[in-house]
């Protein structure tokens, strides 16, 4: 009997996914392939179900047969594997994202004289829409606050990006491309909520004078439109006890990591670098810190991340590396390093150094100054998280300047509403 393959990224089931399976039962034996956790993270949240649950409740559809694991998204090496007569899918993957996949499978099944049948598409069903509702809708902060650890756990590595209110943090939560070469979806993991950017937007000075009841105000702004994890920037941390209370306040509100910066004094950007005063703490008061922090806080899952300002202050790689160590041991869960050097030469000498001191410890990045290099190129170095910091900011306010001149050069909006704005109507689509 003919062979035919299904393959399921989902755990929202629906009516659409049975009509697939009782179309697929016309050509043969069914087996379904269900996409492991990793597989979807690399192109979408992870599932609220594990692998091994999924598959028994594929398992348990009328006229599936069997049902395997697929591992990536790709569907190249499942398929030479089993080399199915059919592989039955709905017919929405002629467009959009997943077009490139659909064309490798049809290239696949060409090479042993297999077919691809498509179903007529459910519009008004969407497993990936439904599981965004379902995900806004259900996630409370317990949930949010354990994302990070989990992603880290199932992807190679994290990609990041500035969000400082709710507009921001709708473009960080919904924003998808297509990397044709590895087909796949690419999306941002998590979100930063960085001191400048939210200073910034408020027209301050990044100098640690907006408070955290403001800072939390941001979080709370972008938390009600999004679901996915937070990192906070969190300067320095301040004073000790201060620091304890914090932590109990973000990790309560479901914020999944904080990061503090071993440096003293009133606050100055790190990308400054040396051209201003850059005090950094005792390594012994900044761990104190550390620790007090960690005592605090209630769950495995919220994360305490050690910046290292050694290379902004001018310092060497080793006194990066002694205080990495010594903020390990005090029991900060990653650490980040930092610098304003545009070669990345200091930054991939710390990481070669820190592997060799421990593998398992994330690395958190920030190549805001050395942005040449790729992600991958990143994370083959060494990185786990990799921050692209301040990129929403600094692109809305040469958009916001442009549109503010072309409407002063003209005496009206008209150029400036046909050029440089996008139409209200799809302003109100989606907020």
């Amino acid at each position: 009997m003919k062979t035919v393959y299904v393959a399921m990224a989902t755990d929202v089931y629906h009516s659409g996914h049975i009509n697939i399976i009782n179309e697929a039962t016309k050509y043969g034996t069914v087996i379904v392939g269900v996409l492991t956790d990793e597989a979807i993270a690399t192109y979408k949240r992870p599932p609220f179900l594990n692998t091994e649950e999924r598959m028994k409740i594929a398992s348990s559809f009328k006229g599936v047969e069997r049902v395997v694991v697929q591992t990536t998204s790709d569907y190249t090496d499942i398929l030479r594997e089993l080399k199915p007569d059919y592989v039955v899918h709905g017919d929405d993957w002629r467009t959009g994202h997943l077009q490139v996949i659909r064309e490798r499978v049809i290239e696949v099944l060409g090479e042993f004289g297999g077919e691809l049948i498509e179903v007529p598409y459910s519009k008004h069903l969407s497993s990936d829409k439904l599981s965004r509702q379902l995900t806004s809708a259900v996630t409370t902060p317990n949930q949010r606050l354990a994302q990070l650890r989990k992603l880290l756990q199932l992807k190679p590595y994290i990609r990041a990006i500035d969000a400082s209110n709710g507009l921001t943090g709708i473009i960080a939560e919904n924003v998808r491309v297509m990397d044709n070469e590895k087909h796949m979806v690419k999306e941002f993991d998590a979100m930063w909520i960085s001191s400048l950017c939210d200073s910034a937007f408020k027209g301050k000075p990044d100098i640690e004078l907006v408070d955290l009841t403001s800072r939390i105000n941001t979080i709370n702004e972008i938390m009600e439109v999004t679901s996915k994890p937070i990192i906070l920037d969190g300067d320095t941390g301040g004073k000790i006890d201060h620091f304890s209370f914090h932590v109990k306040t973000l990790e309560r509100i479901g914020v999944s990591a904080v990061i503090i910066e071993d440096k003293t004094g009133l606050k100055q950007n790190s990308l400054f670098g040396t051209d201003v005063e850059q005090i950094l703490d005792e390594p012994t008061d900044f761990a104190a810190k550390i620790v007090a922090g960690k005592r605090a806080q209630a769950t495995r899952d919220f994360m305490i991340i050690a910046r290292l300002e050694s290379l902004i202050a001018g310092k060497s790689v080793e006194d990066a590396m002694m205080r990495a160590k010594i903020y390990i041991e005090a029991g900060a869960d990653a650490v980040m390093i930092h610098s304003k050097e545009k070669t990345g030469e200091d930054i991939f000498a710390f990481m070669k150094q820190f592997r060799e001191f421990s593998a398992s410890t994330p690395i958190v990045v920030v190549p805001t100054t050395y942005s040449q290099f790729t992600e991958e190129e990143l994370h083959s170095k060494g990185a786990n998280i990799i921050i692209h910091a301040n990129h929403l900011l600094r692109s809305s306010y040469p958009a916001m300047m442009k549109t503010a001149e072309s409407i002063l050069t003209h005496g009206r909006s008209k150029e400036a509403s046909d050029e440089l704005c996008m139409p209200i109507q799809q302003v109100l689509t989606f907020i």
